[in-house]
């Protein structure tokens, strides 16, 4: 994954839900140019960082075997603008999960105040299917996983602390 929109994970219950932060600066080329004159995070990347959340829970119930994808926004509300100097709190919730696909609800916060509410679906790539092998190279999705902070806040369903997966 080449850009991230998750900071880290504060979160992370297996087959449940999992929750993130985001802080939204003018560093980021996507917040200073999206309205000029107007910094502010675009909806679009609100929207991807609550997929990498729901995909990386949707990924890790299956313990990262299937190449999962985000494969429709079903609804998507925004009530307020992510704004440089705000802190974005995801909470995404797994709804669903069936052969070919999962199905998640994510909220986004701002301090107390509700920013966002985006249902996700995501798909789950057959072998052979749009690209052969892994979505990522060799220990890329683990070095991912270890600088949002995954494994340390990541349980089981019964609060025991998440493994390391042997296809990462």
């Amino acid at each position: 994954m080449r850009w991230f929109w998750v900071d880290r994970f504060t979160e992370f219950v297996s087959g449940s839900h999992a929750s993130g932060i985001k802080n939204i600066t003018l560093a980021e080329e996507a917040v200073d140019e999206y309205c000029p004159g107007f910094a502010m995070l675009p909806p679009t990347l609100i929207i991807e960082g609550m997929a990498q959340i729901g995909g990386i829970l949707v990924a890790e119930h299956f313990q990262f075997e299937k190449r999962v994808v985000l494969a429709k926004v079903g609804r998507a509300e925004f009530l307020q603008p992510a704004r440089t100097g705000d802190q974005l709190t995801y909470h995404v919730q797994l709804d669903a999960v069936q052969e070919h696909g999962a199905t998640v609800t994510s909220v986004s916060h701002c301090g107390d105040q509700k920013q966002a509410e985006i249902d996700l679906m995501f798909a789950f790539l057959e072998p052979g299917r749009f690209t052969d092998g892994p979505l990522f190279a060799p220990g890329d999705l683990e070095g991912m996983l270890r600088m949002m902070n995954f494994f340390h806040v990541a349980v089981d369903a019964d609060g025991n602390p998440v493994r390391m997966y042997d296809n990462l």
